[in-house]
């Protein structure tokens, strides 16, 4: 059924001087609009994921459009709920993505080399040797990934500082980085540049880009955002779609993430809907209540 509704998704490293200003502009324009969603604002750009009627979010991009700063934005499009965001949210943060990195990780100044959804689709298929570096969390990677793809240890993006290590065996072999949109790989591949690595390339416009345009290939799952949704997948009905999660409880198929239902924990985990039924909705071997537990 055709929807009304629809979910914009971007970011744009670009200098800002005064977050404060556009944040109030931002948030005038998206009430007046209707919109929902999640806004952050620093010295060192915009990321935004918004939802709202069709009409209404492309008058948004219209406007954010005929703002010099940001009209040659990737806006990525996908199919709203209506429901995806419970309130509008817009703040000023000291980055877009909290990386924690040093303040030389400048993605305007140097970043991995962009390449587009088919050059990495004739990559895939290629004979070049080339290695899939994940730069989401883990979370993320367990619903749904690029297959033979590396995750390094991540709960979160300033983990790569600690955890690339364990990739540092690949620092003269061409790596490509993804994430959801893209955002983060334009500081992870900034951040592997930064440590030496030589061949360092990121997918344009995310893993979703890649998605929409080769549904089921390659990228085996469902793609975790982060509203309501929790995960969106391209052509679910098609044969070649495959879940690639599994009930912890029972071991069926299932990529149906819930959250722990200890008040301490809300860590994600997988349970299928007969599981839930039987109340199994807490983590098997006992909930690890920290700090990073996985809110969603």
């Amino acid at each position: 059924m055709q929807t009304d509704f629809q979910i914009l998704l971007y970011y744009k490293y670009v200098r800002i001087d005064d977050p404060a200003a556009l944040m109030a502009a931002q948030r005038a324009l998206c009430e007046r609009l209707g919109l929902k969603g999640r806004i952050l604002i620093a010295h060192e750009g915009i990321n935004g994921t918004l939802e709202g009627e069709t009409a209404a979010t492309e008058e948004y991009v219209r406007e954010l459009f005929a703002d010099p700063r940001f009209s040659d934005i990737h806006m990525k499009r996908s199919t709203g709920t209506g429901s995806a965001f419970p309130k509008l949210r817009i703040k000023v943060r000291d980055e877009i993505v909290g990386t924690h990195f040093p303040a030389e990780i400048d993605p305007t100044r140097e970043t991995g080399a962009y390449i587009s959804a088919e050059q990495m689709h004739d990559l895939i298929h290629g004979d070049e040797k080339i290695h899939i570096i994940d730069m989401r969390n883990d979370y993320e990677f367990n619903i749904g990934r690029f297959e033979n793809s590396i995750l390094p240890s991540l709960e979160n993006s300033r983990d790569l500082a600690k955890s690339v290590e364990e990739i540092a065996h690949l620092k003269n072999e061409k790596v490509v980085t993804v994430c959801t949109g893209g955002v983060r790989c334009e500081k992870m591949s900034a951040y592997l540049l930064h440590k030496g690595f030589t061949n360092v390339s990121q997918l344009s416009g995310g893993i979703v880009t890649y998605m929409e345009k080769y549904p089921n290939k390659d990228f085996k799952g469902k793609l975790y955002v982060f509203d309501n949704r929790i995960a969106m997948g391209f052509e679910t009905d098609s044969p070649e779609h495959e879940i690639i999660a599994n009930c912890q409880f029972c071991g069926v198929k299932s990529d149906n993430y819930i959250n722990c239902t200890d008040p301490k924990c809300h860590k994600q985990i997988f349970s299928c809907v007969d599981c839930v039924a039987a109340e199994k909705t807490t983590c098997l071997n006992g909930c690890v209540i920290t700090e990073k537990a996985h809110n969603h």
